[in-house]
């Protein structure tokens, strides 16, 4: 169980990592956003590549973002049970969710964006747009996004499974579960 609990570890200090970049990108983006509408309608200048870029940012915030909102335990969930529930069985519900949904839909969607990303990249798709940008990039944020979160999803199992053998949430550093005031 250590050395699984090990790999959670290292799993989470990537996603913690990689989520502080996709923190960055939410701010350039805002910056970009801003200095292309002071440039368009200061100066009557603009390019498509701008546009691009800022929507190029917004994925990569979501995509580079979710594994580590995982992480935190801060991802959207239907709390008509869970947070009335004893901690044991909250962390069963988390283990049955993780094994027969997230898992499996992560690995299916990184899987199927695979081929999306490597079809622009190995024909160098670019935009339609005049002046815009490669598009393999931000494609090739999906496989990436979900495998991250499929990692993340591991690494929670593992720690659920921990914690229901006996060694404690805080102790495999499970995110405490708040429920959202009504």
């Amino acid at each position: 169980m250590q050395a699984l609990l090990g790999f959670s570890r290292g799993v989470d200090v990537m996603n913690e990592k990689i989520g502080r970049v996709a923190d960055w990108l939410v701010l350039s983006a805002c910056l970009i956003s801003a200095g292309n509408a002071v440039v368009r309608y200061g100066f009557s200048w603009s390019s498509n590549a701008w546009l691009e870029v800022q929507w190029y940012l917004f994925a990569g915030t979501v995509m580079l973002g979710a594994a580590y909102t995982l992480k935190r335990n801060e991802h959207v969930r239907v709390d008509l049970v869970y947070g009335s529930v004893s901690q044991r069985l909250r962390l069963w519900i988390d283990v049955f969710g993780i094994i027969l949904f997230l898992l499996p839909g992560m690995v299916l969607l990184a899987w199927m964006t695979w081929p999306f990303f490597l079809d622009a990249w190995v024909r160098h798709e670019g935009s339609p747009n005049a002046g815009g940008l490669l598009r393999w990039p931000v494609k090739l944020l999906m496989p990436v996004g979900f495998a991250l979160v499929a990692l993340q999803g591991l690494s929670e199992l593992i720690k659920r499974i921990a914690a229901l053998r006996g060694l404690g949430p805080d102790a495999v550093g499970i995110a405490d579960y708040q429920r959202p005031e009504q």
